[in-house]
């Protein structure tokens, strides 16, 4: 079975290099925006700063024949299947990133805490749920 995922977004990043990014977003990543296509603008309509959402990304640049990782690159740390992991690299590369809007311009959506590079698609965003909803 085979299907396909548009993206909704790319995100605009000063993180260019993967190698150089931080393993997690509240290791030190810059913020970043999300530039949403205008076929989906209203779907970001509800967003407002302070909103803590999933944005999930296809990691364009990842090692799609990768099955197994050290974590966190470390050789230290035993090779482990990396469904067992949070590695980019992986069969089919979705990023799943927990980040807070910090504002809402247009078609653009800034958010803090995102370690995906400059150009990473976006291929959804769904709101973090605390049982209030």
């Amino acid at each position: 079975m085979t299907f396909e995922i548009r993206p909704v977004a790319v995100v605009e990043s000063s993180l260019t290099d993967p190698g150089g990014a931080p393993k997690q977003g509240v290791e030190g990543a810059p913020d970043a925006w999300l530039r949403f296509d205008a076929a989906v603008a209203e779907g970001i309509g509800d967003l407002a700063a302070g909103d803590e959402v999933f944005v999930l990304t296809w990691l364009h640049l990842a090692d799609r024949s990768v099955l197994a990782v050290h974590p966190r690159d470390d050789v230290r740390n035993p090779l482990t299947g990396v469904f067992s992991t949070r590695s980019a690299d992986r069969p089919n590369p979705v990023g799943l990133h927990r980040v807070r809007v910090l504002a809402v311009e247009g078609l653009r959506v800034r958010v803090a805490d995102l370690e995906a590079v400059d150009g990473t698609p976006v291929v959804d965003v769904k709101p973090v749920l605390d049982g209030a909803r």
